[in-house]
């Protein structure tokens, strides 16, 4: 692999991964050796390294075997200029409980990325480099449909730029539901809308990282100046640094000075704000100030959207397949819960179907996805419940978990109560904590009342038929 091949890939890899990731992830990166089947890369801080090695090193092995069949593994080395500490001292003053930071040496250590010297490191420095985005996660791909159009109308807002309308953003949901791509969604539209704007986007995860080593290497001054100097902050998953009191400590103060300069904050997490347990109240009334909006789980029609559009991608990559009537129907009332599984089904689908040579059949279907159609059988969660019975009794969900007990309220939440016993396999002291920390026998009371009142009230009967079948449709 010469200097030359390497200068080659790296145009290679610009148009795989995009001139964002390419700038901040690739480019530094030199080529320092390439000796027994390793290549050998010198990069500026470990934290690079160890990112690239993580989210990178499988595509560029892959690339260079292109140029090199003889490479089997790459590995990256902090320049020996770069002035840092081994990883695996800590040093005098650190504190090593602080949010897991006695866990962060050891993660740096197996990472692969050494000194000259082949010692691991810590990161030297603070960069302004924010997460990959990717480029199949824009607002052209995002299918919108009822369960998730506020989402998506408030994401578009905030894409818009211009004054800051509501901060923050705050998006919430389950696995799967797009929560991730409306925020790669948000950035790249911002980028391109906006170029002169600093966007970083990362995960809670990541911004716990980085505030773990700024402590470590004594430069938390470069840390604060980093992340309050940006225009727009994007933070994924932040139920991450729940319970990580430190951390709290900072994101809380980056939070206040970011709404102080009227910049633009969107987070993302997979439950409301109030519900996140082991998350600072005080952080929690910031996170409520701004527009809270949650993305539903998926209904039919949207699931059949999504098929729709991913099957017309595939026809194009695969014409000469043939997809049978019905196919993606049935694959949109079988697969309910999660659209990341959902799309793999279809994949796996059309990738099965293109090495045997088939026609995609409702059996082939069957036969191809047995195992996802398996674990993906209806399973109804309590808090699925509780939002069903909350739209259909036009209550609001804090209502009917919370204190009150006015009949307009007590009532719903015992019905909510009787199909969590009913459709789930929740004992009845996990039913009580979800409705607000309820003794078990308040929700034996609940159910057992419930029982009774089916067979006397009509309407009652009705209400719970037809949100059984809503919830198992």
């Amino acid at each position: 692999m010469t200097q030359e091949q390497w200068g080659q890939l790296k145009q290679d890899l610009l148009k795989s991964i995009g001139k964002n990731n390419y700038t901040n992830w690739i480019e530094p990166l030199e080529l320092a050796d390439v000796n027994e089947g390793v290549a050998t890369f010198s990069v500026p801080t470990s934290f690079l390294g160890n990112y690239v090695s993580q989210n990178f090193g499988d595509l560029i092995l892959y690339k260079m075997n292109t140029f090199a069949p003889d490479i089997r593994r790459v590995q990256f080395r902090v320049a020996a200029n770069s002035a840092a500490r081994p990883a695996m001292a800590s040093p005098a003053g650190a504190r090593p409980d602080v949010d897991g930071a006695a866990d962060a040496p050891a993660s740096a250590a197996r990472s692969g990325v050494t000194t000259d010297a082949g010692q691991p490191q810590s990161a030297s420095d603070i960069r302004l480099n924010t997460a990959p985005l990717d480029e199949r996660f824009t607002f052209d791909s995002f299918v919108v449909g009822k369960p998730n159009e506020l989402a998506h109308a408030a994401a578009r807002r905030v894409a818009e730029g211009g004054p800051v309308t509501f901060n923050p953003l705050f998006l919430y949901g389950g696995v799967g539901l797009g929560k991730t791509h409306l925020m790669h969604a948000i950035a790249w539209e911002l980028k391109q809308r906006s170029p002169e704007l600093t966007v970083l986007y990362l995960s809670a995860e990541q911004f716990m990282y980085r505030f773990v080593q700024a402590l470590r290497d004594r430069k938390m001054m470069d840390f604060k100046e980093l992340f309050r100097s940006v225009d727009v902050l994007m933070v994924d998953d932040v139920q991450f640094i729940a319970g990580k009191e430190s951390t709290q400590e900072e994101f809380f103060h980056t939070f206040n000075a970011l709404v102080d300069q009227n910049k633009q904050i969107v987070i993302s997490g997979d439950r409301a704000p109030g519900e996140i347990a082991n998350l600072e109240d005080r952080i929690k009334s910031r996170l409520q100030c701004g527009l809270v909006v949650d993305l539903h789980p998926t209904d039919y029609e949207l699931r059949l959207g999504i098929l729709q559009s991913k099957s017309e991608h595939y026809a194009r990559q695969y014409p000469d397949l043939k997809l049978s009537n019905g196919v993606l129907e049935f694959l949109a009332h079988r697969i309910s819960t999660n659209v990341r599984v959902l799309e793999g089904a279809l994949t796996r689908l059309f990738a099965f179907a293109s090495l045997v040579g088939h026609e995609i059949t409702l059996e082939l279907t069957q036969d191809c996805l047995a195992d996802i159609l398996r674990a993906s059988e209806r399973k109804v969660s309590v808090e699925e419940i509780q939002r069903q019975v909350a739209d259909h009794y036009n209550i609001r969900l804090s209502e009917m978990i919370g204190p009150k007990r006015l009949r307009a309220f007590a009532r719903p939440r015992q019905v909510a109560m009787y199909l969590c016993k009913q459709m789930t396999s929740r004992s009845l002291p996990e039913i009580g904590r979800r409705f607000g920390g309820r003794d078990h026998t308040t929700v034996m009371h609940g159910v057992k009342r419930i029982e009774e009142l089916q067979m006397q009230d009509a309407q009652i009967a009705e209400d719970l038929e037809i949100l059984r079948r809503t919830l198992e449709g």
